[in-house]
């Protein structure tokens, strides 16, 4: 990274960094927002997006196989 833009991404960063840090409720909104990042990213994950392929098959060559029999059979 050239000089000038790394000056750039780090007063960037600091400009946030401060910014919270000045906050009196600063800490409980970081707070929240790690909360609502772990509910997204994992609880949904979870919940919606199950692992299919393991359902399917317990080697990797038979996951394998599956998924190039449902890329390659004719759609009706």
């Amino acid at each position: 990274m050239t000089e000038k833009r790394q000056n750039w991404i780090s007063s960037a960063f600091n400009f946030y960094v401060e910014g919270f840090r000045s906050m009196t409720i600063g800490k409980t909104l970081w707070a929240i927002i790690g909360i609502k990042l772990f509910i997204f990213f994992i609880v949904i994950k979870l919940l919606f997006f199950p692992n299919f392929l393991n359902s399917k098959s317990d080697t990797d060559e038979g996951k394998a196989q599956y998924v190039r029999e449902q890329l390659t059979r004719q759609a009706p």
